[in-house]
């Protein structure tokens, strides 16, 4: 964020939202979570979260819920043992559901699998007799770099299994991404898969394996699952087919229980500074707080519900809602190989229509590529099912949340819009479906057992109205529990901005309205400083959302010698929205009357896509490269590298300025 001397870089909160949606008598009736949840947690957090972790198997009960004597390393469920995959799996066979469907996995080309949970048992099983053979023990490191398919499931609950610690990594990821990621954890192995399937072709996988661990002198071997059939490169001694090596081992073993702060796993996040960061998660705490948001924020009915979580296990989203807290929950779940656009637009609602599924999880980003495809595509499928829908990874525009809420949840459907970070490890801030009254963009509040609070520069809570930045005040079960291989990094990283209060600072924005409910304001550095205001992306991303021809925005702070930043947007229009000669003055106006004339952009720019991450993520800093005029920088990561020739010839047709 850029400073100034003497000016608050707190936030300015500009945006007003009226809307409100209570729950249903009837949804609230049967709901899972229930208003004296908050009362109950904040008589005493501790004995709360006790409760929460009672839900799990323990083989030894904790002695101390929380130590917090090492701050800012927090130790909770202090002296109990656990195995993390037992309860993910071997509870729910024990306890006679061996037969419910665990997984109804859906390929890329239409090829279909169901788990049972039986069936999850057993491939679980071999799995780890397999890593067993190749001599990894309790301790380990083994990165993962698959596809979405199921032995990437198999695999995480494996090395939990057996306290190997995973480090999951992105199969959309480089092998420079991938070399580093191994390097850092000092992983002895790989489990890779031949190729993947992408918009309708075969792409090579292991290729960029081979390339990486040219140069990661702790890999011993890499066990590949054929998932394509394409040609690749074979090693001999180092390089093992999965179904060589997994398929003949022995469907049965004995788990073993784990400290409750033993290493889960080892998650890579893009850091500011080349390096990526290792962000660490171990077993109790974090199963705890996955288990428990996943039942109440999304009121799991583990006997009739049929949940989908559209991430991919390289993100935290995988980890958390697709392997560890629906499992642990018993739930039956979808899980799909590919893109939403393959081979048609319809290919989501395709698959709930198919598998009826009732509870939908996604991303803002793609609700807003949907809404660009247009409502025509959902209205012919049968959604009838959906009775809850969530979004996670970034704010949701309010009237992308309305969009959802009617085109995908039939008017009624809770939506709950969940905020958390690869940090927190679970949900932090967000609705109960059963319990709160929902603001179309807002996050609402912290969940019972979570403190999270808005505070000015010097740490003090801002009142309601007011903008700042997000904290945690209190530590949580599914709390990081550092830094791979770097305490300072950590201390520094999420401690050290508000190290006097010992607040957890985020890195993101968020303001209070007038009821006190909490709205997401993007990430800090994300703010732009107009005349001295500091206003948020998201607040005009929102405003120019909110228009009926616009279905998605982008917007960034570019330098300006008149008022230090001024505001550029780039917007892509609904289809068979008509661009128009005066869209530029149209949206500006609109802008300007949504929020006021601060935030009215300078330059507002038509383009065909914005420059995303294959996770959804707008790449703003690439659009901050457009709107200076500099040279793009690193494309690498984009799912579509060519978008950025796009953006750059169009920049100087839709110019306009007061």
């Amino acid at each position: 964020m850029t400073e100034q001397s003497g000016q608050s870089k707190a936030l300015d909160n500009l945006l007003r939202e009226n809307r409100a949606f209570p729950p249903s008598d009837e949804f609230a009736a049967q709901a899972n979570a229930t208003a004296p949840m908050f009362d109950e947690a904040n008589a005493d957090r501790e004995a709360f979260w006790a409760k929460q972790a009672e839900r799990l198997h323990w083989d030894t009960k904790w002695t101390q819920v929380l130590d917090w004597s090492g701050a800012p390393f927090a130790k909770w469920f202090v002296g109990g043992k656990l195995n993390v995959a037992y309860n993910c799996v071997d509870r729910h066979v024990e306890a006679g559901h061996g037969d419910q469907v665990a997984i109804h996995w859906e390929g890329e080309p239409g090829d279909t699998r169901t788990i049972t949970y039986s069936d999850l048992q057993t491939e679980v099983c071999k799995t780890a007799n397999a890593l067993t053979a190749l001599g990894l023990r309790a301790g380990d490191r083994v990165a993962i770099y698959l596809p979405m398919i199921p032995e990437a499931i198999f695999s995480m609950l494996a090395c939990a299994r057996l306290g190997l610690t995973h480090s999951v990594v992105f199969g959309g990821f480089s092998a420079e991404a991938l070399r580093t990621r191994i390097d850092d954890a000092e992983a002895k192995l790989v489990i890779t898969a031949d190729g993947q399937y992408r918009r309708g072709s075969a792409v090579p996988l292991k290729a960029a394996v081979d390339e990486a661990v040219t140069q990661t002198p702790t890999i011993e071997h890499v066990l590949v699952v054929r998932r394509t059939g394409i040609d690749v490169e074979w090693a001999e001694g180092r390089d093992l087919w999965w179904h060589e090596t997994v398929e003949p081992a022995s469907g049965e073993h004995t788990p073993e229980a784990f400290d409750a702060e033993h290493p889960l796993f080892i998650l890579y996040t893009s850091g500011t500074t080349g390096k990526p960061k290792g962000i660490l998660h171990t077993s109790g705490g974090y199963l705890t707080q996955t288990s428990y948001t996943h039942y109440n924020v999304f009121d799991l009915k583990a006997d009739n519900d049929v949940y989908w979580c559209t991430a991919d296990i390289g993100w935290v989203t995988g980890h958390s809602y697709i392997v560890y807290g629906p499992l642990s929950n018993r739930a039956t779940q979808i899980v799909y190989e590919g893109t939403p656009n393959t081979p048609h637009e319809g290919r989501h609602w395709e698959i709930i229509q198919k598998y009826k599924a009732s509870i939908y999880y996604t991303a803002p980003t793609l609700i807003r590529t949907f809404m660009k495809w247009g409502d025509d595509i959902p209205a012919k499928f049968d959604l009838s099912s959906l009775r809850v829908i969530g979004t996670v990874g970034e704010p949701i525009n309010p009237e992308a949340w309305i969009w959802y809420r009617e085109h995908i949840g039939a008017g009624s459907a809770p939506v709950v819009d969940t905020w958390w970070q690869t940090e927190t490890g679970a949900i932090m801030v967000s609705p109960l479906p059963g319990v709160t009254t929902l603001k179309p963009g807002s996050a609402i509040a912290p969940l019972p057992g979570v403190s999270a609070k808005v505070v000015d520069d010097d740490g003090n809570e801002v009142g309601k109205g007011g903008g700042g930045y997000l904290v945690l005040d209190q530590p949580w079960p599914s709390m990081l529990r550092g830094i791979w291989g770097d305490e300072e990094r950590y201390r520094e990283t999420y401690w050290k901005r508000f190290a006097k209060q010992g607040f957890y600072f985020a890195g993101d924005g968020a303001k209070y309205d007038e009821d006190g409910a909490i709205w997401l304001l993007g990430r800090v550095d994300d703010v732009m400083l107009v005349s001295g205001h500091n206003i948020s992306t998201t607040e005009v991303e929102s405003a120019l959302v909110s228009h009926p021809k616009v279905a998605e925005a982008a917007v960034v702070g570019a330098t300006d010698p008149t008022t230090g930043q001024a505001v550029v947007s780039f917007v892509i229009l609904r289809g068979g929205a008509d661009e128009g000669s005066d869209i530029a003055k149209e949206l500006r106006d609109h802008v300007a009357g949504e929020i006021g004339p601060i935030a009215k952009p300078r330059q507002i720019l038509v383009v065909p896509e914005l420059p995303k991450t294959r996770s959804g993520k707008i790449m703003r800093r690439l659009l901050r490269d457009v709107a200076e005029n500099r040279k793009i920088g690193d494309v690498t990561t984009l799912a579509d590298s060519s978008v950025m020739d796009l953006i750059s010839q169009g920049l100087n047709t839709g110019k306009s300025e007061d």
